[in-house]
């Protein structure tokens, strides 16, 4: 059975830095694309990050700059590393796992969700 565990949520104030992870189980994901999604409340769940299984990465045009993703295949796991986060970062962050190619990355896409992290970013 795959489970992907997020982790590293949590509260920061604007101008801050935090760093998701996502540890995946139940097979190898090596060839899979990765990556991240948000949503906020009363908002549909958007696209924030995504990174092929060679390392190619596509960001959503909100967090180009400050956000950085990454992956360890050794360790089946993904990485956020988040920037000058703002107020309307604050949403729930999902980890993905998905058999299409990073440039499609889309919820319609996905083939396995992690349960959330919370992100919450103070003015």
């Amino acid at each position: 059975q795959v489970h992907l565990v997020e982790s590293g949520g949590g509260l920061v104030q604007a101008g801050g830095s935090l760093r998701l992870s996502c540890a995946a189980s139940g097979r190898t994901f090596s060839a899979d694309t990765m990556g991240w999604f948000r949503q906020a409340p009363g908002k549909e769940r958007d696209f924030v990050a995504g990174v092929s299984w060679s390392s190619s990465t596509y960001y959503a045009d909100s967090v180009k700059g400050r956000f950085t993703i990454s992956r360890d295949n050794a360790k089946n796991t993904v990485y956020l590393q988040m920037n000058m986060l703002k107020p309307e970062d604050t949403a729930v962050y999902y980890c993905a796992v998905s058999s299409h190619p990073v440039r499609i990355f889309a919820t319609t896409r996905v083939d396995y969700w992690g349960q959330g992290t919370q992100v919450t970013v103070s003015s």
